[in-house]
Parts: C-alpha cells; structure tokens; sequence
C-alpha cells in the first residue's frame, strides 16, 4: 500500500505540476485552454472554471495533458481566433511548449532547496577496508580513512561520493580520492579504474573497493519480518545467536554470511534468551538478489543508535546558500542524465539503466518508507529525468516540437503537415522502443533480481 501511494502521489505532482507549466504560460500568451487533464482515457472526475477550461482527472493516471484552442484541430469561431494556439507568434508558441518540462527543473530546484534549508541528515564517507584487488585496496586506502574530495571536488556525505565516483569515473580512467585518517593525515589516492561493466554502472563504490564502514554488530535480532523463517521457526527480538551449527558466532557478519551460502539448508541456531540457551532448526528461504542466489531468514540486527551516532550529521544551510546548491545539483543531475542517455544511445553504457513504471513505483515506496527527506530527494530525481526526456528532440515529446519550431525559425514557414505525420512515427518507434527496453528490464529485476 506506501509503494502504490507513493507512486500515485509521484505521478499526480510530477503531471500536474509539468502540465501547470503549460498551462501557465498559454494563459499569460492569451490562448484559451479548453482541458487541463491528468491521466487519459475515461474522466471519471471533472469541473469546469469561469475561464471555460475543463479540469479532468482521467482512468488511466501514466500521464496528462493540456489541450488548447487550435484550429488545426477543430474549427475556430471568428471571435475566438485571436486566443488559439496556432495564431501566436512563433517565441509565445515556444515557450508553451518549454514550459513543461522547465516547469519540472523548478520543481527539483525547490524540492532540494527545501531540502537542503531544513536540514538533511547525511552519513559521512568514512570507509572499510576495501577487498582484495580493488582500485581502493591497490591506491593504498585503508579501513577508518574519510573521503574529503574526488578530483578536488569537495565530498561531505557518503552520498557525495557514490555521485562524484560515478560521475568522474564514467569519464576517465582513473580518479584521484583524497582522504583524512583518524590522525588527522591527509592523502591522495589514484584509483586506476579495472572495469566499467553494468555491475560498475550500478553499483561504482563496491566496484572501485570504496564501501561504508559500519561498527560491528552483535548478533542479537531486531526486527523480524512477521511471516519470515526466522519468526515462523520461532525466534523473538532481543535473542542474542550464540553459534550455528555449533559455530560459535560473536557478530552480526558471521550470521549473514552462513544465511546467504545455506538457501534451504537447515541451520540449528543457539539462541540466548533471558538467560537460558535455546535450539532452533531454521531453513533460510532462497532468493534472488543482485543475479545470486542466496539465502534469508527474515531478521535484521538490533542497532544501538549510539554506535553510529558519530559517523552521522546533518547538512543544513541558509535560503542564499542552499539556492545555489539546488541550483548545482539540479544541473549536475541533468547534464549527468544527457551524458548517461548518450552512452546508451552510442553503445558505452548498458541499456540496462532503463526503469520503467515497476521500478519507478519500487523506489517511490522505498523512499517514502525512509523518511520525507528521502522521498523528496526521490521525487526531485524524477522531476529532472522527466525534464530531460521531455526536452529530446524527439516527435511527440516537447523538444519534439521545439525542433520543428527551431526549423521554422530558419525557414520562415511552419513544418508541413507530411513531415510532421513522418515525424509522429518515428517518434512512436522510437518511444515504443524505449519503453519495451524499460518494461523488459523492470520485469527481469522483478523476476531475476
């Protein structure tokens, strides 16, 4: 129920408020708006205002519209003309058509902006010891190290460095991490980067070797998932595992590593419970994750907030200040979103990257179940995506439309009617395409893992 509210509350802000932005700008260039829709297909709700513009909620939520006075589209009464859209002027015709998806980049703007004034709570990047033979472990970084800049640029979160990692390591074949120890020593690390696989585009800090360093754990139980194996098999919270098969277990790692290699094989747990030793037999259930198949029980550890009260902070930051990072971040994201969309198109970066609807509503219900902060920052990301896509010069899309008004700027003549119906297809096929790649790849992640 949060993933299916969180994705129609996803779709509804980011439609309206991409829809408003048409809507805006033709009512200050004069046109008349006759529905502004969102979702298509059956209206099942709908009002008329004062202006005469319908405003309808539709069956069917993927998407929306605003559908203006045209005469290309229907006859136009003689005292109507001058408020249709095809009479404007070239520049009014543009900016309707912009208005869309810039009305997205606003969006993310006050989305981080908010974010960023009322304080964002941030893990900051101390790292583990890297793996054997990754570019972290050969550049010499070692466990407690913090990350304070990737090819000078500044990293204050953990979150600072899965984007900068991403985004230089992309682009080169090496990057330059600098570190602090817990002496307060400065370093420079060369990362020479081995790989650039899907697994790398997915998941670039375990590739390159960088990951979080986390306190141990002990192995007591926390929460426990209510129709999980471990619950079912009759483990409670607060148990305290003291060895499997035997085994004697000292940390929350040692559990986790014998549940992942033991799918459907039992494990007699020794459990501590108010004093006494307890046996349970429990069969971890077989899953997918990550394309390997492994082994789970259900059951998270018991964490002490304390322990991890000194690798977290919050960033918070004045309106000036934090303006100018929404404004940064809006346009890394977007720039970032062209450069990834490139790749895809030229063979350098995986199709794979695609989400679709199943995907989207995934994460939507994972960041609404994290917290406000975390569904804000999700919603932004989409926002932009939205943006871009929108702005591609692609038939049917609103760059789409802005080619052929940028083609009438040189020509001094509108597109003709055949070139545009040439255009509608392509940008079908094309947009059809992207869409099967995106739907194939939600359904093998749901499927495969």
């Amino acid at each position: 129920m949060t993933t299916l509210l969180a994705f129609l509350a996803t779709l509804a802000i980011l439609i309206v408020f991409h829809e408003f932005g048409h809507y805006a700008v033709a009512r200050l260039a004069g046109v008349k708006v006759l529905r502004f829709s969102v979702g298509f297909g059956k209206v099942i709700a709908h009002r008329t205002d004062r202006h005469g513009t319908e405003w309808a909620l539709a069956a069917f939520p993927l998407g929306g519209y605003v559908k203006m006075l045209d005469e290309r589209e229907a006859p136009v009464a003689a005292e109507l003309l001058g408020q249709a859209f095809n009479r404007k002027s070239l520049a009014a015709r543009s900016a309707i058509v912009a208005a869309g998806p810039l009305a997205n980049f606003l969006l993310a703007i006050l989305l981080f902006w908010t974010l960023f004034m009322s304080g964002v709570p941030i893990l900051k990047p101390v790292l583990d010891e890297p793996a054997s033979g990754t570019p972290a472990a050969l550049a010499g970084i070692k466990v407690g190290d913090q990350v304070t800049a990737i090819n000078g640029e500044k990293v204050e979160s953990f979150q600072d460095l899965h984007w900068l990692a991403l985004k230089h390591a992309l682009s080169a074949d090496r990057i330059s991490v600098e570190t602090v120890d817990a002496r307060g020593h400065l370093a420079q690390h060369t990362l020479h980067i081995l790989e650039k696989s899907e697994n790398f585009e997915r998941n670039p800090l375990k590739t390159l070797g960088l990951s979080r360093y986390l306190p141990p754990l002990p192995a007591e139980l926390g929460d426990l998932t209510s129709d999980g194996v471990a619950a079912r098999a009759g483990l409670l919270p607060g148990d305290i595992i003291r060895a499997i098969d035997g085994q004697r277990i000292g940390q929350w790692d040692e559990v986790v590593a014998r549940v992942r290699k033991s799918a459907n094989v039992g494990l007699r747990f020794q459990i501590e419970r108010q004093g006494q030793v307890r046996e349970f037999v429990v069969v971890p259930e077989q899953v997918k994750a990550e394309g390997q198949v492994i082994g789970r029980i259900g059951a998270s550890p018991k964490i002490d907030p304390a322990m991890f009260a000194s690798f977290q902070d919050e960033a918070r930051y004045g309106p000036f200040e934090a303006i100018s990072r929404s404004l940064d971040r809006t346009w890394e994201l977007s720039t970032f979103s062209l450069q990834m969309l490139g790749r895809m198109l030229i063979g350098e970066a995986s199709l794979k990257n695609l989400s679709g609807p199943i995907t989207i509503a995934d994460y939507a219900g994972q960041s609404a179940a994290s917290g406000t902060a975390s569904f804000i920052s999700f919603l932004a990301l989409v926002s932009i995506s939205l943006g871009v896509l929108n702005l591609l010069p692609v038939p049917l899309l609103d760059g789409g439309h802005l080619l052929y008004y940028f083609a009438e700027f040189l020509t001094g003549r509108p597109v003709s009617e055949r070139t545009q119906e040439i255009g509608q297809r392509i940008g079908i096929g094309f947009l059809g395409l992207l869409m099967f790649f995106a739907l194939f790849n939600d359904l093998q992640r749901l499927l495969v893992g």
